[in-house]
């Protein structure tokens, strides 16, 4: 099946500063993409290409089969779009600024109805948007994003500035556009929310893609060793752990995270553990959250480099 949005060798550069250095990646149909990286990584310029609201400066961009470049009316009518910061006519009500999106999109009032209340803006659409909180003007943006029922969605900070109930409110509709067949794609900062939902993630740094794919694969490329966590009541008799058979590696945070060649140590560790006095209050194998994988992907990129 041809991917939704698919970028090749892509490079966009402002002045001297190379935005995007030969990006490359795809989204298929249907999927839930997360871009993750630093500030200044590359992300919200790669949402602005997609959309055409930015030309490349080389490389083959494709959104639906069509090339922003050339058919960027045809794209951004097919694609929604949440900045972070959106901006709106702020001396209109927020049902004028909604009416007005819902004329461009040619899509009518009962599904600009519809939107606002999936968003919880109902009751402010009377009131000037200049008055609105930012969680109010990014609930209207979401409201707007949807209105026309886009075949792609993306989404730049979409939960900045929301109380949990809107964020878990754009969560949902993140899945539910995914079920239906709509392709998401969202850059976020706050890995937690995207643990769950993301069909692939796209490590981004300096503007160059260092990572990409399923979070399960990507997790077992650069997490493939066990982790187990453990603690005591006396965390300093742990300090035997580094120089014990089959231990790869000892970080210690707010526990000793433990890299084994194999699981099959734990019993002789605990053993250990016991033998030296030591009183076990944890022992338990890590499972990589999203957050866990995206640092340990950063380290194994930042020291290659």
């Amino acid at each position: 099946m041809t991917p939704a949005i698919s970028f090749s060798s892509v490079h966009k550069a402002f002045g001297d500063v190379h935005a995007l250095d030969d990006v490359a990646f795809s989204a298929p149909v249907g999927s839930v993409t997360v871009l993750l990286g630093p500030n200044g990584a590359g992300k919200t310029t790669t949402v602005r290409l997609t959309t055409g609201a930015l030309l490349s400066d080389s490389g083959e961009i494709r959104v639906l089969g069509l090339d922003p470049l050339v058919d960027g009316d045809s794209v951004r009518s097919r694609v929604g779009v949440v900045p972070p910061k959106p901006a709106f006519y702020d001396q209109l009500t927020g049902w004028e600024n909604l009416q007005f999106a819902a004329t461009i999109f040619g899509s009518d009032e009962a599904s600009a109805r519809e939107a606002a209340k999936r968003f919880d803006i109902a009751d402010a659409l009377d009131k000037d948007v200049g008055g609105y909180s930012t969680g109010m003007r990014t609930r209207l943006a979401l409201a707007r994003a949807v209105i026309h029922d886009p075949e792609v969605l993306m989404l730049d900070e979409p939960t900045a500035g929301l109380d949990p109930e809107s964020a878990r409110a754009v969560l949902e509709l993140i899945t539910d556009l995914a079920g239906r067949g709509r392709t998401i794609v969202m850059c976020t900062h706050l890995l937690h929310e995207a643990e769950g939902i993301a069909d692939q993630v796209v490590l981004m740094d300096k503007g160059r893609v260092r990572a990409h794919g399923n979070p399960r694969d990507l997790a077992r490329a650069y997490m493939p060793d066990p982790i187990v966590v453990m603690d005591s009541e006396d965390r300093e008799s742990l300090a035997f752990l580094v120089q014990f058979d089959g231990v790869l590696d000892v970080r210690m945070d707010d526990a000793a995270y433990v890299t084994l060649d194999s699981l099959d140590r734990v019993p002789d560790i605990v053993i250990e553990m016991v033998k030296r006095g030591a009183r076990p209050t944890r022992i338990e194998p890590l499972n990589p959250t999203l957050e866990d994988l995206y640092f340990e992907m950063q380290r194994a990129h930042r020291g290659a480099s």
